[in-house]
C-alpha cells in the first residue's frame, strides 16, 4: 500500500464510495457511518495537539535565528503565502457564483439530515479548544525564543515528531477510509452528484491560479534581477515534476536547491534559503486551502466577510509554518482555524479533507517552485 500513493488510495475511495453508497443496504453504510464518528471525534480530539505540536516548535527555532537573511527569506515567505490566499479568496468569490451556480446552497439546506446516523459514538472531548491552543503555542513559542533554552525546545521537538507519527501511522492511512465512509453517506442521501460536480471545477479552478500565481512570482523575481521570468521558470520545471511525484516538500529539496542554483543565486543564499523555504513557504498549499474552504461554505450556505475571510488568510499564513512534512500536512494543521474562525462542522471539515488531499500535490509542487522564485528575491535584496 506504501507503492500505492496517497491520491490513488482517495480516488479508489471516492469511486468505491459511490458505488457502494448505490446499491448497499443501509445496515452496511452505518457501519462506515459509525467509523466516521468516531474517527471525527479522534480528529477532533487531536487537533489542538497538532496545533501545539507544530506551530509553538517551528515559531520558536525562527525566533532564535539571526541575522538580515533570515528575516529577509522569512518575511518574503510569509508575504508570498498571504497575496496566495488573498488572490484565491477574491478569485473564488468572483468566480465561484457563476461556476458553482448550479451546486449552490439549496441542495444542502441541512447536509446532516440527509446522512445516516452511526450505530453508536465514543465521545472524545478535547483537552482544550482550538482557540486556547492557538494562544498557548504562540506563548511557548515565543517564549522559547526569548530564553534561548534547549531543554524546552528539545521537548517540544520529539513532542512533534509524535504527532507526526500519530498523522503519518494513523490519520493519514485511516483517510481514505473515513473519505469512503463520507462519500457512501452522501450517495445514499442524494448529494454526491453535486459534491463531485464541485470537486472537478474546484480542482481546474486551483490548478489555474498555481500556475499564475507562479508566472507572478517569477516575474517579480525577474523584473528585480533583470532576468527572463520564463526562462527562470522553465529552469524550475525539475524541481515541479520532482515534487508532484514525492508529494513532499523536504524530499524535493536537492532537486530545488540545484535548480535554484542555476539561477545565478549565490550558494550561500541558496543553501540557507531552500532548505527553510521547505518549510516556511507554502504558496500553493494556502491557494489550495483558501479555495476549497470557500466550496465548502458556498455548499453549506455558510456565511462569510472579508473581514473574517482576511483574519484567517492572516492566521493560516503562520499555522503553514507547522504544516508537517507528511502528505496533507497543511491541511491537518489548518483543521483548527476552519473550525474556530469560520465555523466548519465535522462535515464541512471531511469535505474539505476530500478536496484537499485530492490535489494536494500540485499544491506541493506549487510550493517548491515557487521556492526558487522567493530565494532569487531574497539573493537579490541581500546585501551581505
Amino acid at each position: 500500500m506504501k507503492r500505492f500513493g496517497l491520491l490513488p488510495r482517495i480516488i479508489v475511495a471516492i469511486i468505491a464510495g459511490i458505488i457502494v453508497g448505490t446499491f448497499m443496504p443501509v445496515w452496511f453504510i452505518k457501519i462506515f457511518a459509525t467509523f466516521n464518528g468516531i474517527f471525527g471525534n479522534f480528529l477532533g480530539f487531536v487537533i489542538p495537539f497538532i496545533i501545539i505540536g507544530f506551530i509553538a516548535p517551528g515559531i520558536a527555532s525562527i525566533g532564535k535565528g539571526a541575522g538580515k537573511l533570515l528575516g529577509l527569506t522569512t518575511l518574503s515567505a510569509y508575504i508570498s503565502t498571504i497575496a496566495a490566499g488573498l488572490i484565491a479568496f477574491f478569485v473564488a468569490r468572483s468566480l465561484y457564483p457563476l461556476i458553482l451556480s448550479n451546486q449552490a446552497a439549496k441542495a444542502f439546506d441541512d447536509p446532516s439530515s440527509a446522512l445516516l446516523a452511526p450505530f453508536f459514538e465514543v465521545e472524545m472531548a478535547p483537552i482544550m479548544s482550538v482557540m486556547a491552543a492557538l494562544l498557548f503555542a504562540f506563548i511557548l513559542g515565543l517564549g522559547m525564543a526569548a530564553i534561548k533554552g534547549n531543554t524546552l525546545q528539545s521537548a517540544m521537538n520529539e513532542f512533534r515528531e509524535i504527532i507526526e507519527k500519530i498523522i503519518e501511522r494513523v490519520i493519514i492511512p485511516l483517510l481514505p477510509i473515513h473519505i469512503f465512509g463520507i462519500f457512501a453517506n452522501m450517495t445514499q442521501g442524494g448529494q454526491v452528484s453535486a459534491i463531485m460536480s464541485v470537486f472537478a471545477k474546484v480542482f481546474v479552478m486551483i490548478i489555474i491560479l498555481h500556475v499564475l500565481y507562479l508566472c507572478l512570482q517569477y516575474s517579480t523575481a525577474g523584473v528585480l534581477r533583470k532576468q527572463n521570468p520564463f526562462f527562470m521558470l522553465k529552469s524550475m520545471l525539475p524541481a515541479y515534476f520532482t515534487a508532484l511525484g514525492t508529494q513532499s516538500s523536504a524530499s524535493t529539496i536537492p532537486v530545488t536547491l540545484e535548480r535554484t542554483k542555476s539561477l545565478g543565486v549565490k550558494e550561500r543564499v541558496a543553501d540557507f534559503s531552500v532548505p527553510l523555504l521547505a518549510t516556511v513557504h507554502l504558496s500553493g498549499s494556502t491557494i489550495t486551502i483558501v479555495s476549497c474552504a470557500m466550496a465548502v461554505m458556498m455548499l453549506q450556505d455558510a456565511a462569510y466577510s472579508i473581514g473574517s475571510m482576511l483574519s484567517f488568510i492572516l492566521m493560516l499564513g503562520i499555522t503553514m509554518i507547522a504544516a508537517p512534512g507528511v502528505p496533507g500536512g497543511a491541511v491537518m494543521a489548518a483543521l483548527g482555524l476552519l473550525e474556530t474562525m469560520l465555523g466548519f462542522n465535522s462535515t464541512m471539515l471531511s469535505l474539505m479533507i476530500a478536496l484537499y488531499l485530492a490535489q494536494d500535490s500540485f499544491g506541493t509542487a506549487c510550493n517548491v517552485t515557487g521556492d526558487g522564485a522567493i530565494t532569487a528575491v531574497v539573493d537579490k535584496l541581500n546585501k551581505e
